[in-house]
């Protein structure tokens, strides 16, 4: 006899009702028998079933590349870029100077294959626009509680995921005159390194510097980011602003 696996929602007594249901159909790839817990499926049924999610991840990675590739051949912006990290990282992107930045920045991470992630406050996630702003790697910031987004990168992490949190520190696109310092108390608190992503309209160049590891020493690691950044204006250079802390001394004041 095959082994096989349960399909469905469980209950002390098994399922009630209303789950039977809305367990009217199985699932793609198993046998039409219901048992105790749910349909059931064949093992081969279940490998087929994850094969097909598989093949559905697969080509969204392929169809993500080969738009990146078209952007760039079009695109007067000329990709200039060092690897993508191999393992999950903090992406500053800086300096924000124009909402072209979102587009440059899914560019350079569907051109690398990075799985970027992304904070937004709640407002951009609802409705319609909800399941969009989280296809493209959107995470709602509850400003009621921002200590939940440290929580849920951690918990990413350790599933093993690899992907790019990208953070402007510039905040955003005008109006401030230092970085804030969310980028910084949550590299330090996840362990994840640092990686410089940078627009630069002058040369018409854009994509990853270094990826750096935070020390502690916030004056240190901010020296280094300030000189890398020394020579990259934005898409408007006349918005750019310094990266530096408001408090560099004590390490995490904005």
């Amino acid at each position: 006899m095959p082994i096989s696996l349960a399909y469905g929602t469980r209950h002390t007594g098994g399922l009630h009702g209303a789950d039977l249901q809305q367990q009217s159909a199985p699932p793609p790839g198993c046998g039409t028998r219901r048992g105790r817990h749910g349909f059931r499926c064949s093992r081969r049924g279940a490998r087929r079933q994850r094969r097909g999610m598989g093949a559905v991840l697969y080509s969204d990675v392929v169809l993500r590349r080969l738009v990146s590739r078209a952007f760039w051949f079009l695109s007067p912006w000329k990709l200039s870029t060092q690897p993508a990290p191999d393992r999950p990282t903090i992406l500053i992107g800086a300096p924000h100077t124009s909402n072209w930045d979102f587009i440059l920045m899914l560019g350079i991470a569907w051109r690398l294959g990075i799985d970027v992630r992304w904070l937004g406050k709640n407002s951009l996630f609802a409705g319609w626009r909800g399941p969009i702003m989280r296809g493209l790697g959107g995470m709602p910031v509850d400003r009621a509680n921002p200590t939940s987004v440290v929580t849920d990168v951690v918990r990413q992490v350790h599933a093993g995921k690899v992907f790019g949190l990208v953070v402007t520190p510039d905040g955003t696109r005008s109006g401030h005159t230092h970085w804030k310092s969310g980028f910084y108390r949550i590299a330090r608190e996840t362990g994840m390194p640092v990686t410089l992503g940078y627009v630069d309209r002058p040369t018409m160049t854009t994509g990853l510097g270094p990826t750096i590891e935070l020390t502690g020493d916030v004056k240190a690691d901010m020296d280094r980011i300030r000189a890398f950044y020394s020579d990259k204006s934005g898409f408007h250079p006349e918005k750019r602003v310094e990266p530096r802390l408001r408090d560099e001394s004590s390490g995490l004041g904005e």
